[in-house]
């Protein structure tokens, strides 16, 4: 019946055309607006029997309500800075479905471009299995790297010889027991705070941030809180957290997110004096708001920051688009008035492209693209903000489209699923670099290519499970399909680079 019914459909659906048209076997006489209502609705089922009886799904036009992502991958409160000619980006890695229960494991993103994004492993590896958020960008002190997450609830200092680990705990045993160890980063009765931001001035002095406002010196060890802490005043109230600290041409700023889901949003005080204040408020307060018209919706906790030896400013954030633990983080400019105050953020969703010239190989455009299988749309529902309704689609085009916040995903059930390239002739392929969805759980695949679409041969994957994005093949043959196979590991692709 699956293979007739799109067909038996499509005959009903020609079949009635006329005003008066008579169903017999329905003993029914169908006036031309129930023969239209009648026609639309066996079109929808004709539609859905094409797709139920059609194993291989090929390209498919709907649209994609994420734009460009920075990386391909759910990641939020990111931490970006440049060192030594290189990006990083520490974060929050999202899309484990288990809400605020747990998070994925600690993975830095390294570019040289800003463009093309790559992690290997954990750069903290005690901290593998534990809930760990929001963390700081890498300071450079005493010879040494500190960066402060968030773990299990609790602030925690961290060092490394290098910006890309491995990290272990500052001070105390490098391991986890929860709610908290002796190893925090606030030495109280009371050691709670999160998402730290640490800021060192030009004398040498250091201060931490975090959530509700608080601010406090670090010692010349990186890892002692001034008993001394102090509550920023701001003209804003409401619960804050994810502070962004940062010092341009004499001025200090000091940005705090209000909200956390559709309405989240971040404002500013500044100060010409010192970190800690007193502090100005501009009239004009808020960087970034819902943009209902771009489609942009809750813009929180990121960072800004700016390549070295520039004048060139960026602001990251989330955006709360897919709800809680399912975010992806986006940049724009940020510009400033003559007077040193914040310009409010012009947001789109497109990402602000190369920041450095890296020379690369020329990516072979794919001619036609299809799967095993579809995942159904994902209608997601708001939160507070009642406008942020989106159906998130996963068709095998969105993993070759260039966009890192589309992506595709096979059917719940397809055990044995593959997508395959055509690149509509033979081409010499030199490498291929895939993004797998949910990297940090790990994936095994395997790479095929095909002249001919029927004879395959193996030219690239791995058996075993391997923790990284993305995964690099070189086939370095000709070919005019490419397939990948996955084995293990979540069902479903990002982006597809063919080179």
């Amino acid at each position: 019946m699956k293979v007739f019914y799109p067909f038996y459909n499509l005959f009903l659906y020609l079949l009635i055309d006329r005003e008066d048209f008579t169903l017999p076997f329905l003993k029914v006489d169908l006036t031309k607006k129930y023969c239209n209502i009648m026609k639309i609705n066996i079109f929808i089922s004709l539609v859905l029997g094409i797709l139920i009886s059609e194993p291989i799904t090929a390209q498919t036009e709907v649209s994609n309500p994420f734009g460009n992502a920075l990386i391909p991958d759910m990641i939020a409160d990111a931490s970006i800075q440049e060192i030594n000619g290189m990006f990083y980006c520490y974060a929050t890695t999202d899309g484990y479905d288990q809400g605020l229960e747990t998070s994925g494991p600690p993975v830095v993103w390294k570019s040289k471009d800003f463009v093309h994004w790559s992690f290997e492993g954990t750069y903290f590896p005690s901290a593998m299995k534990e809930k760990y958020w929001a963390p700081s960008k890498a300071v450079f002190a005493n010879g040494k790297y500190y960066i402060y997450p968030t773990i299990n609830g609790y602030m925690y200092p961290a060092v490394s010889d290098s910006p890309e680990g491995p990290f272990k705990l500052a001070r105390g045993k490098d391991e986890f027991h929860k709610p908290f160890t002796s190893s925090t980063l606030l030495q109280t009765k009371d050691p709670s705070g999160i998402d730290a931001e640490v800021f060192i001035d030009d004398d040498g002095q250091a201060y931490v941030f975090w959530g509700r406002r608080h601010v406090g010196k670090l010692g010349k060890d990186m890892i002692t809180v001034d008993s001394v802490t102090q509550i920023i005043t701001t003209p804003r109230k409401e619960y804050s957290e994810g502070p962004i600290f940062f010092k341009r041409k004499g001025i200090y700023y000091y940005l705090y997110t209000i909200g956390g889901d559709e309405k989240y949003q971040y404002a500013y005080v500044m100060s010409k004096v010192s970190p800690m204040g007193p502090f100005e408020y501009p009239e004009q307060d808020i960087v970034s708001t819902t943009d209902y018209e771009e489609g942009v919706f809750g813009p929180g906790h990121g960072c800004v920051f700016h390549p070295d030896g520039t004048d060139d400013y960026y602001f990251a954030y989330l955006e709360f688009g897919r709800r809680s633990t399912n975010r992806q983080t986006y940049v724009n400019r940020l510009e400033f008035n003559e007077d040193g105050t914040i310009r409010p953020v012009e947001l789109t969703l497109d990402g602000v492209g190369a920041l450095r010239k890296v020379k690369r190989e020329k990516k072979i455009k794919i001619d036609t693209i299809y799967a095993s299988s579809i995942a159904k749309p994902l209608h997601i529902k708001p939160m507070k903000d009642t406008l942020c309704r989106r159906t998130e689609y996963f068709v095998p085009a969105f993993a070759a489209d260039g966009a890192n916040g589309s992506r595709w995903m096979a059917a719940n059930g397809d055990n044995e699923s593959w997508i395959i390239a055509d690149l509509g002739t033979i081409r010499k392929v030199r490498h291929s670099e895939i993004y797998f969805v949910r990297p940090t759980a790990g994936h095994a695949y395997l790479l095929e290519g095909s002249t001919d679409g029927k004879v395959w041969e193996a030219c690239g994957g791995h058996e075993d499970i391997k923790i990284q994005s993305p995964h690099t093949d070189t086939p370095d043959k000709k070919y005019r399909y490419l397939k990948i196979k996955i084995s293990k590991g979540v069902k479903g692709i990002w982006e597809w680079n063919i080179y």
